[in-house]
Protein backbone atom coordinates (compact mmCIF):
# COMPACT_ATOMS: atom_id res chain seq x y z
CA UNK A 1 0.00 0.00 0.00
CA UNK A 2 3.19 1.64 0.32
CA UNK A 3 2.20 2.61 3.96
CA UNK A 4 4.78 0.55 5.61
CA UNK A 5 8.08 -0.57 4.56
CA UNK A 6 9.62 -4.20 5.68
CA UNK A 7 12.74 -4.30 7.97
CA UNK A 8 14.46 -7.71 8.29
CA UNK A 9 16.75 -8.74 11.38
CA UNK A 10 20.22 -9.50 10.35
CA UNK A 11 19.91 -13.09 12.40
CA UNK A 12 17.13 -15.37 12.97
CA UNK A 13 16.05 -15.49 17.16
CA UNK A 14 13.59 -14.79 20.40
CA UNK A 15 13.05 -10.90 20.63
CA UNK A 16 14.11 -10.19 24.00
CA UNK A 17 13.10 -6.32 23.95
CA UNK A 18 11.70 -3.87 22.22
CA UNK A 19 13.00 -0.45 22.17
CA UNK A 20 9.39 0.76 21.97
CA UNK A 21 6.17 -0.23 22.45
CA UNK A 22 4.28 2.37 20.61
CA UNK A 23 4.74 3.46 16.88
CA UNK A 24 6.18 6.50 16.46
CA UNK A 25 8.91 8.14 14.11
CA UNK A 26 12.89 6.71 14.68
CA UNK A 27 16.02 8.10 12.95
CA UNK A 28 18.25 5.82 10.39
CA UNK A 29 20.26 3.68 12.06
CA UNK A 30 18.44 3.56 15.50
CA UNK A 31 17.58 0.39 17.60
CA UNK A 32 14.20 -1.18 17.01
CA UNK A 33 14.66 -4.25 19.17
CA UNK A 34 16.88 -7.00 20.89
CA UNK A 35 16.80 -10.46 19.24
CA UNK A 36 19.27 -13.48 20.87
CA UNK A 37 19.61 -17.03 20.12
CA UNK A 38 18.62 -18.66 24.04
CA UNK A 39 20.40 -21.57 23.17
CA UNK A 40 23.91 -19.76 22.90
CA UNK A 41 23.68 -17.53 26.27
CA UNK A 42 26.48 -16.63 28.05
CA UNK A 43 27.23 -15.54 31.92
CA UNK A 44 28.32 -11.99 32.87
CA UNK A 45 29.82 -12.21 36.19
CA UNK A 46 30.66 -8.60 38.37
CA UNK A 47 33.72 -9.57 40.81
CA UNK A 48 35.63 -7.65 42.83
CA UNK A 49 39.09 -6.83 41.00
CA UNK A 50 41.22 -8.24 43.73
CA UNK A 51 39.23 -12.16 42.73
CA UNK A 52 39.07 -11.54 39.17
CA UNK A 53 43.27 -11.41 39.42
CA UNK A 54 43.05 -15.15 40.82
CA UNK A 55 40.76 -16.73 37.69
CA UNK A 56 42.54 -17.56 33.93
CA UNK A 57 40.83 -17.83 31.11
CA UNK A 58 39.63 -21.20 30.58
CA UNK A 59 39.26 -21.81 34.17
CA UNK A 60 36.20 -23.97 34.78
CA UNK A 61 33.36 -22.67 36.81
CA UNK A 62 29.08 -23.63 37.57
CA UNK A 63 26.30 -21.85 37.55
CA UNK A 64 24.17 -22.95 40.91
CA UNK A 65 20.48 -21.41 41.91
CA UNK A 66 19.64 -21.00 38.26
CA UNK A 67 15.99 -21.88 39.41
CA UNK A 68 16.36 -25.04 37.48
CA UNK A 69 17.39 -28.74 38.79
CA UNK A 70 21.27 -29.27 38.99
CA UNK A 71 24.47 -27.10 38.75
CA UNK A 72 25.15 -25.80 35.00
CA UNK A 73 29.03 -26.56 33.80
CA UNK A 74 30.73 -23.27 32.13
CA UNK A 75 33.96 -22.06 31.52
CA UNK A 76 35.66 -18.67 31.88
CA UNK A 77 36.14 -17.38 27.97
CA UNK A 78 37.13 -13.77 28.98
CA UNK A 79 38.04 -11.19 31.50
CA UNK A 80 37.36 -7.36 30.68
CA UNK A 81 40.70 -5.87 30.92
CA UNK A 82 39.09 -2.35 32.64
CA UNK A 83 37.59 -2.11 35.85
CA UNK A 84 34.83 -0.11 36.83
CA UNK A 85 33.63 1.76 40.44
CA UNK A 86 30.50 0.22 42.06
CA UNK A 87 29.00 1.47 44.99
CA UNK A 88 28.36 -2.05 47.42
CA UNK A 89 25.23 -1.48 49.29
CA UNK A 90 27.19 -0.82 52.48
CA UNK A 91 28.03 2.83 50.56
CA UNK A 92 31.99 1.19 50.23
CA UNK A 93 33.11 1.93 46.49
CA UNK A 94 34.39 -1.29 44.85
CA UNK A 95 36.68 -1.98 41.51
CA UNK A 96 34.56 -4.30 39.80
CA UNK A 97 35.38 -6.37 36.60
CA UNK A 98 33.18 -8.06 34.36
CA UNK A 99 33.84 -11.62 33.56
CA UNK A 100 32.73 -13.58 30.85
CA UNK A 101 31.57 -17.10 30.97
CA UNK A 102 30.42 -19.63 27.94
CA UNK A 103 27.86 -22.67 29.14
CA UNK A 104 28.93 -26.24 28.88
CA UNK A 105 25.61 -27.53 29.71
CA UNK A 106 23.27 -27.80 26.53
CA UNK A 107 20.09 -26.09 25.89
CA UNK A 108 18.06 -28.72 27.10
CA UNK A 109 19.77 -29.11 30.26
CA UNK A 110 18.74 -25.30 31.41
CA UNK A 111 15.56 -25.38 29.55
CA UNK A 112 13.55 -21.85 30.93
CA UNK A 113 17.07 -19.56 31.39
CA UNK A 114 16.88 -16.85 29.49
CA UNK A 115 18.07 -13.09 28.97
CA UNK A 116 19.47 -10.87 32.04
CA UNK A 117 18.04 -14.00 34.31
CA UNK A 118 19.86 -13.82 38.25
CA UNK A 119 22.23 -16.74 38.46
CA UNK A 120 24.98 -17.62 41.36
CA UNK A 121 28.62 -18.30 39.85
CA UNK A 122 31.25 -20.27 41.04
CA UNK A 123 35.09 -20.42 39.94
CA UNK A 124 37.98 -22.55 40.40
CA UNK A 125 41.08 -20.56 40.38
CA UNK A 126 43.25 -23.67 41.07
CA UNK A 127 42.59 -27.54 41.91
CA UNK A 128 45.38 -30.58 42.34
CA UNK A 129 45.24 -33.91 42.63
CA UNK A 130 46.35 -36.20 46.17
CA UNK A 131 46.11 -32.80 48.03
CA UNK A 132 47.01 -33.38 52.08
CA UNK A 133 44.82 -31.05 54.06
CA UNK A 134 44.21 -30.99 57.51
CA UNK A 135 41.01 -29.08 59.17
CA UNK A 136 41.84 -25.46 59.59
CA UNK A 137 40.61 -25.74 63.45
CA UNK A 138 44.19 -28.63 64.11
CA UNK A 139 46.27 -25.39 63.16
CA UNK A 140 47.82 -23.08 65.50
CA UNK A 141 50.68 -20.51 65.56
CA UNK A 142 54.17 -21.74 67.71
CA UNK A 143 56.03 -18.09 67.29
CA UNK A 144 56.26 -16.96 63.42
CA UNK A 145 55.59 -20.75 62.02
CA UNK A 146 52.12 -22.69 62.30
CA UNK A 147 51.73 -26.04 64.32
CA UNK A 148 50.10 -28.92 64.72
CA UNK A 149 49.82 -32.18 67.07
CA UNK A 150 50.25 -35.37 65.65
CA UNK A 151 49.00 -38.63 67.70
CA UNK A 152 51.84 -40.45 67.87
CA UNK A 153 51.85 -43.53 70.29
CA UNK A 154 48.60 -41.93 71.95
CA UNK A 155 50.48 -39.09 72.80
CA UNK A 156 50.16 -35.62 71.42
CA UNK A 157 53.48 -34.47 69.65
CA UNK A 158 53.74 -31.01 67.97
CA UNK A 159 55.32 -30.32 64.46
CA UNK A 160 56.05 -27.64 62.66
CA UNK A 161 53.89 -27.44 59.09
CA UNK A 162 54.15 -25.24 56.01
CA UNK A 163 50.62 -24.37 54.70
CA UNK A 164 49.61 -24.02 51.06
CA UNK A 165 46.18 -23.52 49.53
CA UNK A 166 43.47 -22.88 52.45
CA UNK A 167 39.62 -22.99 52.19
CA UNK A 168 37.50 -21.90 55.07
CA UNK A 169 37.39 -25.31 56.29
CA UNK A 170 40.52 -27.01 55.20
CA UNK A 171 43.69 -25.82 54.58
CA UNK A 172 46.53 -27.73 52.80
CA UNK A 173 49.87 -29.01 53.92
CA UNK A 174 53.23 -28.33 51.93
CA UNK A 175 55.58 -30.13 54.79
CA UNK A 176 55.48 -31.27 58.17
CA UNK A 177 52.73 -34.17 57.86
CA UNK A 178 51.97 -37.11 56.06
CA UNK A 179 49.15 -38.71 54.81
CA UNK A 180 48.66 -41.59 57.64
CA UNK A 181 49.30 -39.24 60.39
CA UNK A 182 46.20 -38.69 62.84
CA UNK A 183 46.38 -34.46 64.49
CA UNK A 184 44.47 -32.94 67.11
CA UNK A 185 41.61 -31.02 66.05
CA UNK A 186 40.88 -27.71 67.98
CA UNK A 187 43.47 -28.23 70.77
CA UNK A 188 42.86 -26.71 74.12
CA UNK A 189 45.22 -25.60 76.86
CA UNK A 190 45.46 -28.76 78.21
CA UNK A 191 47.15 -30.54 75.29
CA UNK A 192 50.72 -29.84 75.19
CA UNK A 193 53.90 -31.58 74.13
CA UNK A 194 53.50 -35.72 75.16
CA UNK A 195 49.80 -35.11 76.68
CA UNK A 196 48.43 -38.53 76.48
CA UNK A 197 45.45 -38.83 73.98
CA UNK A 198 41.83 -40.32 73.73
CA UNK A 199 40.11 -40.74 70.67
CA UNK A 200 36.25 -38.20 71.54
CA UNK A 201 33.57 -40.91 70.61
CA UNK A 202 31.43 -39.82 67.29
CA UNK A 203 28.09 -38.68 68.27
Amino acid sequence: SGCCYEVKAPLSGTVLALESQSARPVQAGAPLLSIGDLADLEVEVDLLSTDAVQIAVGAAATVERWGGEGVLDAVVRRIEPSAYTKISALGIEEQRVKVRLDLLTPPEGRVGLGDQFRVFVRVVIWDGGSVLQVPIGALFRSGDAWALYREVDGRARRSLVTLGRQTDLDVQIVSGLTENDRVVVFPGDKVQEGTRLAERPQP
